[in-house]
């Protein structure tokens, strides 16, 4: 594995570890997820999950608000949050202590526990890891404008996911500025900062600070 999955997520920290387990690549996963959801939906307990309308299972210590949109398929694992005007266009899954706040939109996507997209974000098509955070405004971009197939660089070799829609993976404890866009195809490290009104393309390694395109420093 070119990418290791497990030095940018810690898969103890989602519902959806086996579907990472399976794949080989990290993005592998973008087009499996729909069907994840369906097959594991079917197996939570009925003790803590609650089947609200077809394929959409929310815990029963998940606090969503009467204003939200939620579409299926969808997990929301325990004691998630999923605040005012939240719009959830299915293909999801929302991790343990997850917040998912005002006007905040996710489609295919996973989100680790104790993710937090709070403010105006657009998470499409990506990976967020264990207490990632996006500040306000921040987005996941996760189509070409050309429309062709996305690719990643890393380490000076681009390589074809095959993917037409893929926005980013965001490893653990990831901190994104606001107003901070991630190019399709963005690999964010673990314990890694992006400033804010960054616009972030190709593998950023993890305990590094990006300033600008040309200013990427280690943490100390």
């Amino acid at each position: 594995m070119l990418i290791n999955t497990n030095e940018i997520l810690s898969l103890e920290y989602t519902i959806a570890e086996d579907l990472f387990l399976s794949n080989n690549w990290c993005w592998d996963v973008i087009p499996e997820i729909s069907r994840f959801i369906i097959n594991l939906g079917k197996t939570l307990q009925h003790e803590r999950f609650e089947k609200i309308s077809e394929n959409i299972w929310i815990a029963k210590s998940a606090k969503i608000s009467k204003t939200s949109c939620l579409n299926g398929p969808l997990i929301i694992d325990e004691k998630a949050e999923i605040r005012h005007c939240a719009y959830i266009r299915g293909n999801a899954v929302i991790g343990k202590n997850a917040v998912v706040g005002n006007s905040t939109e996710i489609k295919n996507s996973i989100l680790f526990d104790g993710v937090q997209v709070p403010h105006y974000n657009y998470i499409g098509d990506s990976v967020l890891g264990y207490k990632a955070h996006m500040g306000a405004g921040s987005i996941t971009s996760n189509v070409k404008a050309d429309r062709g197939l996305v690719s990643v660089m890393y380490n000076g070799e681009k390589i074809n996911t095959g993917l037409k829609k893929f926005g980013a993976i965001v490893g653990d404890f990831a901190e994104i500025g606001c107003n901070t866009v991630l190019n399709p195809g963005t690999i964010i490290g673990k314990n890694s900062t992006i400033y804010p009104l960054s616009s972030v393309r190709g593998f950023i390694k993890s305990n590094s600070i990006y300033k600008s395109g040309d200013v990427i420093i280690e943490k100390s």
